[in-house]
Order: structure tokens, then C-alpha cells, then sequence
């Protein structure tokens, strides 16, 4: 029998032309005729049995690694020559009985992107069995606040209602919709106005002498009419804090609290008031992630709005001229007894100026125990959610 090939178009593979063979054992079969050799002697010369070699030849059993390099020493061929057919034939197969199904993907990335066990764990997907795929869709399709899988805003085609900025990932999506969720359910005590954050400003600025005057945050930032939110960070998130409005009235101000020190606090929530005071986050949410080193700063490469942001919130935590006149008098030696003389003067806790102190010199082991701890302080007194309690949405 003369075997014809099909050379039209021939296709490189592992460096050899892929005849018209579509299985394994079409191949078997031409070098076998090639050769003048029966399937017994071939059988014979494998040392197996003419029953299983012909299953193979005709496709009914697969053929096995094993045998493929046996195969390759017998006929001097490539033996992933043989292993390619036989999973293109497999593919082939599958293809007959699997029904394509788009959604797989969308499953896939959603798994993938978003940190779902933490999400059920954290109590924010009410999920009984984290096998359960469906209960989990439903749950992911719920929190989104989506009408199907497909329009859950982390998916790449998913209509964006929640308008970010594009490098805002999928973990810190998540993130703003609790705190949106959490901020949705609030009443607020007083109507939002400019003129009650300003004057808001001069309340919080007689708190930032005692680590325990922060409990008051809440409460002054409810009765100038801005919901105030903490929910702990999710893993990889790296949020510090977040400006947004549920309308034009209403103000969110949402903050992770990642980093329990009193100089971290008070940059953060001034931070983010001065979003709100220059309504930024109304068209596009104000992120504010990794507030710690170059992005608290005031350089080229910060954007506008953060780099206002950043000015307002360290000239609040501390007077930057006065510390400027500090520093050029003292470094590189900053004593305790000096922290505590400036602190007393411009009547700021001491862990305030030892946080700009470590933004402005890059020594951050400097006095660290001046950096209070705060975290406990404020949550008591908010509206919390993670460090083992979830808030009621």
C-alpha cells in the first residue's frame, strides 16, 4: 500500500513536518507499511501484546510515554511525535462531547484575582462549603452588587460602575465595595457643607496632644456630614485610605488603620479630608495606597491631588516650618529630650513629629517608641469591620 502524505502545508514541530496523520496509530500503521513489518512483529519487537498494540493502532487505548520512547528507539523517530498526536487526537475527542462554556474564564479569573477565601472568612460572602462554586458566584454576584457573573466589575468587559483608576486592582476593588457597602447603611447626624469640615478641622487639630483624643474622630466627622469607615486591609491590598461619594452630599472617608501608630492616623484622616474639602473622589474614587515613603510626598512624580493632599496632612500633623527649623539645627542628633521640647510646644504628640521625622530623614528606627499605638482607641468608637468582628451591612 503507498502511503500518501499531505505536504501542502507542512507545520514545524519539535523540528519534524506533521504529515495528515491524526492519530498515534495512523503513524504506527505507515511506518509498519514503510518497513514491510506486520503488526505482530512489531508487537513482538515492543514485548507486548498484539491485542494491546492493536487497541492502540486503532485509537481505542492511549498510547503511554513508555511506549512512545520504545516506539522512537524502534523506527528512529521522535518520540514526542507520537505523544503529539496522541493528545491532539485526545483534544479531538473532548472537543465532541465538552460543550464550550465562556463562563469557565470568567470563573477562573475571578478565583484567580479576587482573595475569595479571605472574602468568606471575613464574613463579606455568606459561603457554608468553599468547594461550592455556585453559593460562591452567587455570593461574589451579591457583593459586586451585579445583576450576573459576567458584569462583576473585576472581569475586563464588566461595565465599570465604581470609577477607578486603572492600575486599581481587583483586591482593592473589593476593599472599596465594603466600605461602600458599610458607608450605604449609615445615617449621618448633620448634612454634609464645606463649612462644617473646616470648621471640623479646628476640632480635630485640639486631639492631636493624647494618643486616647482620637476616639473623638468619628463622632466630629458624623456631625459635619462624612460617613467615616474602617475596614482592616485585605492581603496585598496595601490601602491607607479612600475618598469617595455615594452622592453629591455624601461623603465617604474609608481607612484600613494597616499601620496602628498615631503619626499614621492623623496623616491618613487629614490626608483624606482634604480630598473631600476639594471634592476629589466624586467622579473617580480617591485610592490612596502605600501613604508610606515617596507617595507621602510632595515630588513631580505624585500626582497633583495627592501631592495637596500630602501637604495639607503633614502640615497639620506638625508645623513643617518650625520642623524645618528643627532639623537644620539638630541633625543629625535628635535627642529625646529635644522631641519632647518641640512636642510641648507646638502642643503634638510626640510620635507626630517623630513620624515626619522619619519621612524627612529616612531613619525610621529613630525614637519609635514615641510612635503610640492608636488602633484600639478608634475602632471602639466607628464604624469597624475585620480584626475579628464584622460590621452589620
Amino acid at each position: 500500500m503507498h502511503i500518501v502524505r499531505c505536504c501542502k502545508i507542512p507545520q514545524i514541530m519539535y523540528g519534524w513536518c506533521m504529515e495528515e496523520y491524526r492519530t498515534p496509530g495512523q503513524l504506527i500503521q505507515a511506518l509498519l507499511t514503510e518497513r514491510g513489518w506486520t503488526q505482530k512483529i512489531l508487537a513482538s519487537v515492543l514485548d507486548i501484546s498484539y491485542s494491546r498494540l492493536s487497541r492502540i493502532i486503532t485509537g481505542n487505548q492511549p498510547l503511554t510515554a513508555e511506549l512512545a520512547l520504545a516506539l522512537g528507539e524502534v523506527f528512529a523517530e521522535d518520540p514526542e511525535r507520537f505523544l503529539e498526536l496522541q493528545k491532539s487526537y485526545e483534544l479531538a475527542l473532548a472537543r465532541l462531547v465538552v460543550t464550550p462554556n465562556p463562563e469557565r474564564e470568567h470563573r477562573a479569573m475571578l478565583l484567580a484575582e479576587l482573595p475569595v477565601k479571605e472574602m468568606i472568612s471575613r464574613g463579606w460572602l455568606d459561603v457554608d462549603d468553599q468547594k461550592d462554586l455556585s453559593a460562591i458566584e452567587t455570593e461574589l454576584v451579591r457583593f459586586f452588587g451585579a445583576e450576573s457573573i459576567d458584569e462583576i466589575e473585576v472581569l475586563p468587559h464588566a461595565a465599570k460602575k465604581t470609577k477607578v483608576a486603572e492600575d486599581v486592582t481587583a483586591v482593592q476593588l473589593a476593599w472599596i465595595h465594603r466600605v461602600r457597602q458599610i458607608a450605604s447603611g449609615m445615617i449621618v447626624s448633620t448634612p454634609f457643607s464645606p463649612v462644617g469640615v473646616r470648621a471640623a478641622l479646628k476640632r480635630l487639630d485640639a486631639l492631636l496632644g493624647s494618643p486616647e483624643e482620637a476616639r473623638h474622630v468619628p463622632r466630629i466627622l458624623d456631625e459635619c456630614g462624612i460617613r467615616f469607615v474602617v475596614v482592616e486591609s485585605l492581603k496585598g491590598a496595601n490601602v491607607d485610605g479612600v475618598c469617595f461619594w455615594l452622592d453629591e452630599r455624601s461623603p465617604v472617608i474609608g481607612m484600613t488603620m494597616r499601620y496602628d501608630r498615631i503619626d499614621n492616623f492623623w496623616f491618613v484622616v487629614r490626608h483624606e479630608l482634604e480630598h473631600v474639602i476639594r471634592g476629589d473622589g466624586r467622579d473617580i474614587v480617591a485610592l490612596d495606597a502605600e501613604l508610606e515613603g515617596p507617595k507621602a510626598g510632595v515630588g513631580d512624580e505624585v500626582p497633583e491631588q495627592e501631592r495637596r493632599a500630602n501637604k495639607a496632612a503633614a502640615a497639620f500633623c506638625v508645623d513643617q516650618k518650625k520642623l524645618c527649623m528643627y532639623i537644620a539645627r539638630k541633625e543629625p542628633f535628635f535627642s529625646n529630650r529635644d522631641v519632647l521640647a518641640l512636642s510641648r510646644m507646638l502642643d503634638v504628640h510626640p510620635g507626630l513629629i517623630v513620624g515626619q521625622l522619619h519621612h524627612r530623614t529616612g531613619r525610621h528606627n529613630l525614637l519609635r517608641k514615641h510612635l503610640a499605638k492608636i488602633r484600639s482607641v478608634v475602632l471602639p468608637n466607628a464604624y469597624a469591620d475585620g480584626w475579628g468582628d464584622v460590621a452589620p451591612v
